[in-house]
């Protein structure tokens, strides 16, 4: 059985895995993020040692993922406090509303295609990028974050909720995009169009990371590309496939920390440092 595989088990079965030495690094503490009416809950991973620190707000893809614990645990070891939002009808947050994957899917199928894209790109552009500006408010107000030096990670519609954060907040230091649009990117020309015009107006540099199985690797070729010809600090990396189904090549930020670590912390290190 390939090693992806394995960790997906693990992941899925028991959600509280925690690795080896698991006892020597700090435990996360809940927290509660108020977006309008609306109590969600995040989860705060602390480093040792005295901050300021810098952060990361984790932005999660639509749908019920697994849980953010070995994430959390490894940008804490790295000198990170990190920030893992569950949006509304995500646990622990299910009971804040219906969570937006089930609403585009219940639209597709009583609408159709082009309706549950217009619906995705109004859940991005509103609530969901609400819900994560809430976090951030949240983190930023965290006695031991420097709150100059704070990155975004997304995956899947999270990457996508992360180019719209750092579109509109330039102070956002760094963002690392792990397939951001990869499910949708083919299907719905919304999505395409206004990431497209996020990336034109972006300042903060993006990393966007693919595996070779993953949807589809053109959300970051193209974004990449743009903010090339905009001679804007980018980078892209398509990495190996992960396991063999498409799924798992999309969930390579959970499935393979070891593949992506070392260009992960890289990028953010030189982007977040101290000024």
């Amino acid at each position: 059985m390939k090693r992806c595989h394995i960790l997906l088990l693990v992941l899925l079965v028991h959600p509280f895995f925690t690795c080896a030495n698991s006892q020597t690094l700090t435990k996360p503490r809940s927290v509660a993020v108020r977006s309008g009416p609306l109590k969600l809950r995040a989860l705060l991973w602390r480093p040792t040692g005295h901050g300021p620190f810098p952060a990361v707000l984790f932005s999660p893809g639509s749908g019920q993922n697994p849980p953010p614990y070995s994430l959390g645990r490894l940008f804490a070891r790295h000198g990170y406090i990190f920030l893992a939002l569950f949006r509304r009808g995500q646990a622990p947050s299910s009971s804040q509303s219906e969570e937006s994957g089930n609403l585009v899917i219940r639209e597709r199928a009583a609408n159709g295609d082009d309706a549950a894209n217009r619906l995705q790109l109004r859940l991005l552009e509103g609530e969901q990028l609400e819900e994560q500006f809430s976090a951030l408010a949240v983190l930023r107000s965290l006695r031991d974050v420097d709150s100059a030096r704070i990155g975004i990670v997304g995956h899947s519609f999270g990457g996508s909720l992360a180019m719209l954060l750092a579109e509109r907040d330039p102070s956002i230091r760094a963002v690392i995009n792990f397939a951001g649009g990869a499910g949708s990117w083919t299907r719905s020309p919304y999505l395409r169009e206004r990431l497209i015009s996020a990336a034109r107006k972006l300042t903060t540099p993006v990393f966007y990371i693919h595996a070779a199985n993953d949807y589809s690797t053109l959300p970051g070729e193209v974004l990449d590309a743009e903010l090339a010809r905009l001679d804007k600090p980018h980078r892209l990396k398509i990495f190996p496939a992960c396991g063999v189904t498409v799924n798992e090549g999309h969930n390579l930020i959970y499935l393979s920390i070891a593949t992506w670590e070392r260009d992960v912390f890289a990028f953010l290190d030189e982007h977040t440092a101290a000024r």
